[in-house]
């Protein structure tokens, strides 16, 4: 890392829920709402690119822990906010708090941690596993 994040390092994003962020079983009467999976997955986006200032060029994170409660549902075209904030860093991994509001309320909360690779020693321990029969 060319510098550790500070603590109150934040990364935001702001989308709309699209039909790709919903749930795939809104069928008889459920409501079309955002997934967790989809959530998870932008939230880990949102932390990822808070950290692009601090990387090398062969640097990388990748996720190793997520802690999300999920609170409220969020219908299709609702504007939705995801807020992370480094809470703490420790040699080659940064942990982040979350907050995630549509325009009515605090949607989810939670805890990440990012864990910072080097490309080609991360490729080397890929190629070892599809090597292996």
């Amino acid at each position: 890392m060319k510098a550790r994040p500070r603590i109150g390092t934040t990364g935001e994003m702001k989308f709309i829920v699209g039909q790709e962020h919903v749930i795939d079983f809104a069928t008889g009467g459920m409501p079309a709402v955002l997934s967790t999976p989809r959530l998870v997955a932008l939230i880990e986006r949102t932390a990822r690119e808070s950290l692009y200032p601090f990387l090398n060029e062969n640097e990388r994170t990748v996720g190793a822990e997520i802690e999300i409660r999920h609170m409220a549902p969020t219908p299709l075209g609702q504007p939705v906010t995801i807020i992370t904030r480094v809470i703490a860093t420790e040699m080659r991994s940064v942990d982040f708090q979350f907050e995630v509001r549509d325009a009515h309320e605090v949607i989810a909360r939670g805890l990440h941690k990012r864990a910072v690779i080097t490309v080609e020693s991360f490729a080397r321990r890929v190629a070892r596993k599809t090597a292996r029969p």
